[in-house]
């Protein structure tokens, strides 16, 4: 049954080309009463009616006018009323102050190879390491997201580590969650104003993935160890992992970083509307 009042937030948003060659849009939305997922579909008309504020990502809309499918998961989209705007992301203060605790923590390291490594990728990628979202839909898909997502696997990591010494180097594996998404500085491209994120078609050409992008800056540069744990980040090789963790007799050091990353992905700020949640640094 199709609620005409409901709310819906928006998780994604991108333009194409139709085979006719006009343009066409695809958005998701949630339904924010019951969590259900409607897919829609804006031909060029809808398109030539809306602006990158109205489809910014994390909006809060109301459908005006659509077509529904029979299960009503997918629609033809034809008109909107923005109910609440979404913020864009972190403000550049906190992206800021992010950034600087991840600079902390590997500014304590011990081993001055590995330190200066990671301090190196991550000072020449600065500004584009703090405005990365660290993904187009599925978790912290905002303007310093990815930033945040780091942070927070380093965190959770540190209250991990204590109790797993024995199995686990510190720095490796800090390192790891530093290093195991930088490739998405690449991977995405995002619109400062309306907050849209996009797939970076010439990175795709020339990488696989962002986890391949950082295991080979690791094995490049002899840490072989830290790019093994980002190569089995994703866990299973359909998910992307380069070493599905699926695999026997693996060293206990391939799980970990799945395990932190995913932690973050599924508790930390995964939308632009968990951020005013945000806990102080």
């Amino acid at each position: 049954m199709l609620d005409k009042n409901a709310k819906y937030e928006i998780l994604s948003f991108s333009i194409g080309d139709t085979k006719a060659g006009t343009k066409m849009g695809k958005m998701q939305l949630k339904n924010l009463e019951n969590s259900s997922i409607l897919n829609c579909v804006l031909w060029e008309e809808t398109l030539n009616r809306t602006d990158d504020i109205s489809t910014r990502v994390g909006n809060i809309i109301k459908i005006i006018t659509a077509s529904y499918n029979e299960k009503y998961n997918n629609c033809l989209l034809n008109n909107f009323e923005v109910i609440e705007q979404a913020t864009l992301g972190i403000d550049e203060e906190k992206r800021q102050e992010y950034f600087n605790k991840i600079i902390s923590t590997v500014e304590e390291f011990k081993n001055e190879k590995l330190k200066n490594f990671v301090l190196e990728n991550l000072r020449k990628n600065e500004t584009a390491f703090k405005n990365a979202p660290a993904a187009k839909q599925m978790h912290h898909n905002y303007i310093g997201g990815l930033v945040v997502h780091t942070y927070e696997c380093v965190e959770l990591a540190k209250e991990i580590l204590p109790k797993l010494k024995k199995y686990l180097n510190r720095e490796e594996v800090l390192s790891a969650c530093i290093l195991h998404d930088i490739g998405k500085i690449f991977e995405y491209d995002i619109n400062l104003e309306s907050g849209m994120i996009e797939y970076n078609e010439q990175f795709r050409k020339d990488w696989l993935s962002h986890s391949q992008f950082g295991y080979t800056l690791c094995m490049s540069n002899g840490f072989y160890n830290v790019a093994k744990m980002i190569a089995s980040h994703h866990a299973r090789a359909d998910w992307g992992a380069m070493i599905d963790l699926g695999e026997r007799d693996l060293e206990p050091f391939y799980y970990i970083i799945h395990h932190i990353d995913d932690l973050s992905a599924k508790f930390g700020a995964t939308s632009v509307n968990d951020i005013k949640n945000l806990k102080g640094l």
